[in-house]
């Protein structure tokens, strides 16, 4: 990732002198070790900030298939029960529905026909 921000300018010219032109590259070295520090620092906390959120997310998603299982179950114990009672009941439930189906719309017609 290129930032546009990036203060470093490249000596274009020699300065006068061994000594002095050591010192400027000496400063300059150590200006780029500290933002190479602070862009350390930055990335070290990024990337606790990230195993943070994985080890949330991790725990909510064992969360979730902890109650998918759970629901999963319950689900096919009520499947179960619902075949048994359409094999022992025999056709008295359909009568019972068709006649709760009868009553519902018989309602909904008297409340629509008052409006």
């Amino acid at each position: 990732m290129r930032r546009t921000n990036y203060a470093y300018q490249p000596l274009t010219q020699r300065p006068p002198g061994p000594s002095t032109s050591y010192d400027n590259l000496e400063d300059e070295n150590e200006r780029s070790t500290e933002e190479l520090k602070e862009k350390i620092g930055a990335l070290k906390s990024l990337t606790i900030d990230i195993g943070n959120e994985v080890r949330y997310q991790d725990k909510l998603i064992g969360g979730l298939d902890d109650d998918l299982d759970r629901t999963g179950g319950f689900l096919g114990n009520t499947m179960g029960r619902v075949i048994r009672l359409g094999k022992h009941s025999g056709n008295r439930h359909m009568f019972y529905m068709f006649l709760f189906i009868l009553f519902v719309t018989f309602v909904l017609w008297i409340i629509l026909k008052l409006r």
